[in-house]
């Protein structure tokens, strides 16, 4: 009774939501989708009527990751407000129909648009864009059967005034590239298979003549993305050619992002070449073989620079510090930085060097003194190994960036020095990541509370303290040197992989606590972390991040048993605000308990589950998609047999496609041959952000498009 009176109490007493002012009430819908303002909140009260078409909520419509939006909703939305719009961002809306995008064309004011992801025929294509006549910024997918002829001389005066395009290709083409003979900003995502569903071997060569077409005289920023695979490489060096001849003026970034082995040849060097004589760089990517053992770096001249990328280089820090930094030159304009697989950049040389030998701790203090405003910075994929000098410890370095947002290291930096030297591993930890005879560990037993965990943690230790200065992280990953998913593109799953580095032994629950300091952190990804024996810091960091929204899970612990599950499973129930979230770990038990735990995360929206010898129980999964109504993404790859991931994964799109659109469900055994063929059809959103496992931390510079 004193409840009820008390509640009375304040609702008698209570402000009426509708007596707060316009801008405090604007800045309150600023949060709500646009679709719910114009379609619902819009019809609620004439105050909300004015105030829900106000040009700040109406100026940039972004419907990109609003997964209930369906075609009659957008066609509803164009019709009410799209002479309002000036920008629009329906990137990844794979499951709307492609007439869909007719609807666009009464966004007569158009300036920017991203349709990445939307299916979109040339016709189509040729339709919207000669009715939008001020649009200035484009973002569209190439697929097999464009026909660059079918665009009308209307969509190709629009395409000449646009400045800003994003290509993603999937068939070896130019696009629309010939067509925009104004553009400062050019990104370029190579997304070609080398086979053709059929089989047969596709080619890079495009139609003879057609190279000289593309316009780069205006060009400020190139950006290039390869997948893995030949066509993709051969098809990147026909847009290079023209740049070769001539090298804009203006070029401030030129960024190439290319896995593996990616040669040099005779025009690429003539290109670096003239980058060197005639420009200044701000952002610079390049392919590990075009910089290593030559003296590019040397002569390249950079102006404020705020992005680089040296990634799987064999830079040494000693060329680091001399060529980039220039001997400590001031690079406070550099906020991002990814140094990820380059194993000797905080090592004086590379010659003699073994890669597990101890980091320079001088290149590393150099590099934090002079790029003291960086807010992204990768070092994973690489064993660095701090010596046992007192003060100079990588975690102790790093402390000074107070700056930093996102920050990626390899597992074994962050162990103290005397731990691992003075304390070997117990013995549960010294058993190889290897599926041999399993070791029975009993019942998991795990502090409740962040004040236990930081009892059992020593006080001197440099990765506490390293979180505990990173207040405002938002973004962090733990990646052991040695590990590699069992998901690669392109490939079978992988069946065998490598042991953890040595030092990276003693790293395990005490260190996964530490990370609960980080209150704002948003995404986190923990793997290969050796040491783990209870999960007892994943109950911490539930309770403590409240704002977490990705977690990346995998080869924690043993190999031959989930040590833990029963943390996991505590910890699921404190994260309201997670929409991600990804498992990588072999004899994975997706069973009802899981699920039960996995059901309190309201908020999710993708699952994605890999596990070699892992078990589901499909009812569990049905009644969890039954109580999860957010969840549009269903991803597990697992070591059940074909006919029970394919009768699952049809009860689920059965039971839920009409109510989730944009729902997309893929359940099939992980080591079958046919992997690579399944995952071609999964749309790349879902597949470049979460289905594979890579770091993501300084990837691409920061606000690269949208």
């Amino acid at each position: 009774q004193e409840v009820v009176s008390e509640e009375s109490e304040e609702e008698s007493n209570g402000v009426n939501l509708m007596e707060f002012s316009d801008e405090i009430l604007l800045h309150i819908l600023s949060y709500v989708p646009c679709t719910d303002l114009v379609l619902n909140v819009r019809r609620t009260c004439r105050k909300l009527a004015t105030l829900c078409l106000d040009k700040s909520l109406t100026h940039t419509v972004l419907l990109h990751k609003d997964y209930k939006v369906n075609k009659d909703k957008v066609k509803q939305l164009m019709r009410d407000i799209g002479k309002e719009i000036y920008q629009l961002n329906m990137a990844g809306c794979y499951w709307l129909p492609s007439s869909t995008i007719d609807h666009v064309t009464r966004c007569k004011n158009l300036v920017k648009l991203s349709l990445s992801g939307c299916p979109v025929t040339s016709l189509r294509l040729s339709r919207m864009l000669s009715s939008l006549q001020h649009l200035r910024s484009l973002a569209i997918d190439v697929t097999p059967g464009f026909d660059a002829s079918q665009l009308s001389s209307e969509c190709k005066a629009t395409l000449s005034r646009v400045s800003e395009l994003k290509q993603t290709l999937y068939t070896p083409s130019y696009g629309v590239v010939p067509c925009c003979t104004s553009l400062e900003k050019l990104l370029l995502y190579f997304e070609i298979l080398d086979r053709s569903r059929e089989g047969f071997m596709l080619s890079g060569q495009l139609m003879v003549g057609e190279s000289n077409v593309p316009h780069y005289q205006n060009l400020r920023i190139f950006y290039a993305r390869l997948a893995p695979g030949y066509v993709n490489q051969e098809v990147v060096r026909l847009y290079l050619a023209v740049l070769s001849d001539r090298t804009p003026e203006n070029l401030h970034a030129f960024l190439i992002s290319a896995p593996g082995s990616f040669a040099e040849t005779g025009a690429t060097k003539n290109l670096l070449d003239s980058m060197a004589r005639n420009v200044r760089l701000d952002a610079l990517q390049l392919p590990k073989a075009w910089i290593n053992g030559s003296g590019l770096l040397q002569h390249l001249k950079f102006n404020n620079p705020f992005y680089f990328s040296f990634s799987r280089c064999t830079l040494s820090g000693g060329h680091l510090i001399q060529r980039i930094i220039n001997g400590g030159k001031d690079l406070k304009s550099l906020t991002s930085l990814n140094l990820s697989g380059c194993v000797h950049c905080l090592a004086p040389e590379s010659l003699f060097r073994k890669a597990e030998d101890d980091i320079d701790s001088s290149i590393l203090e150099c590099l934090v003194v002079s790029c003291c405003n960086l807010r992204h910075l990768n070092l994973s994929a690489a064993h660095h190994h701090s010596s046992e000098s007192i003060g100079n410890h990588l975690c102790q370095l790093l402390s000074r960036l107070k700056h930093l947002l996102s920050l990626a290291l390899p597992v074994c930096s962050i162990t103290d020095v005397a731990a691992s030297v003075e304390k070997p591993p117990t013995t549960p930890n010294l058993v190889p990541q290897t599926f041999g005879k399993k070791v029975r560990i009993g019942i998991p037993t795990y502090p409740r509370n962040l004040g236990d965990q930081a009892n059992q943690k020593i006080e001197s230790s440099v990765f506490w303290a390293l979180m505990g200065s990173l207040r405002f992280l938002e973004t962090l990953e733990i990646i052991g040197s040695s590990f590699s998913s069992a998901m690669p593109r392109n490939e079978p799953a992988i069946r065998n992989s490598l042991p953890p580095c040595v030092r990276a032994q003693s790293v395990g629950d005490s260190e996964v606590a530490a990370i609960s300091q980080l209150t704002y952190l948003q995404s986190l990804t923990l793997a290969q972390l050796p040491n783990i024996l209870t999960g007892s810091g994943l109950v911490s960091i539930g309770l403590q991040c409240q704002h977490l929204r990705t977690l990346s899970l995998a080869n924690l612990g043993m190999m031959g048993k989930v040590v833990y599950m029963s943390a996991l499973m505590d910890m699921l129930k404190h994260c309201r605000c997670l929409r991600d979230l990804r498992l990588e770990q072999p004899y994975f038990c997706a069973g009802a308990q899981f699920f039960q735990a996995l059901s309190h995360c309201s908020s999710l929206q993708r699952l994605c589950i890999v596990s070699r010898s892992g078990t589901l129980q499909s009812d569990a999964v049905m009644s969890f998609m039954a109580s999860c109504l957010e969840v549009i993404m269903c991803h597990m790859f697992m070591g059940e047999p074909l006919t029970v991931c394919k009768n699952l994964q049809q009860s689920i799109v059965r039971s839920f496609q009409a109510e989730r659109p944009a729902l997309n469900v893929v359940i099939f055994p992980l080591l079958h041959e046919d992997l690579t063929e399944v995952i071609r059809d999964v749309p790349m959103r879902h597949l470049d952000e979460i289905t594979l496992f890579k770091s993501r931390v300084a990837e691409e510079p920061p606000n690269l498009w949208w």
